[in-house]
């Protein structure tokens, strides 16, 4: 049913996503799919890079890498079968960008109970909804 789940992954609140991250584990092991974890990382605004020691970007991708890839190693699948993702970006364009690429079947995204916040300026879960050309499942958590 599904071969390429992929799933958003939100490093400074990995609990958060734990719903989604659990949906689609069920979802891939009922399927013989694989996983795809993805963290996108925010861009920097150029007026703050003169404040940035010179090795930051390449420090932030490794912490990123590092701690997406201890996401993947508690995921309940066979390691080949979970991948990760680390992009620089917007959220909802590099996850769509992503499930193009990797052709992702599925994408699972975990959301929180919209607040004030969220109606007036919408959702990277509500966008990624609108938006992608695959089916979505959003997991409240």
């Amino acid at each position: 049913m599904f071969k390429t789940i992929l799933v958003p992954v939100d490093l400074g609140e990995v609990e958060a996503a734990k719903a989604a991250i659990d949906k689609a584990v069920e979802l891939a092991k009922n399927s013989g799919g694989s996983l795809r974890l993805i963290y996108v990382r925010a861009i920097v605004p150029v007026t703050y890079m003169e404040f940035m020691p010179p090795a930051f970007d390449e420090e932030q991708q490794g912490q990123a890498d590092a701690k997406l890839a201890e996401v993947a190693a508690g995921v309940a699948l066979p390691a080949e079968r979970v991948s990760t993702a680390v992009r620089l970006g917007s959220v909802y364009a590099e996850v769509l960008d992503e499930a193009e690429q990797t052709g992702a079947d599925l994408i699972v995204v975990g959301s929180h109970r919209p607040t004030m916040a969220t109606y007036l300026l919408g959702s990277n879960a509500s966008t990624i909804v609108r938006h992608a050309r695959c089916s979505v499942l959003v997991v409240r958590a």
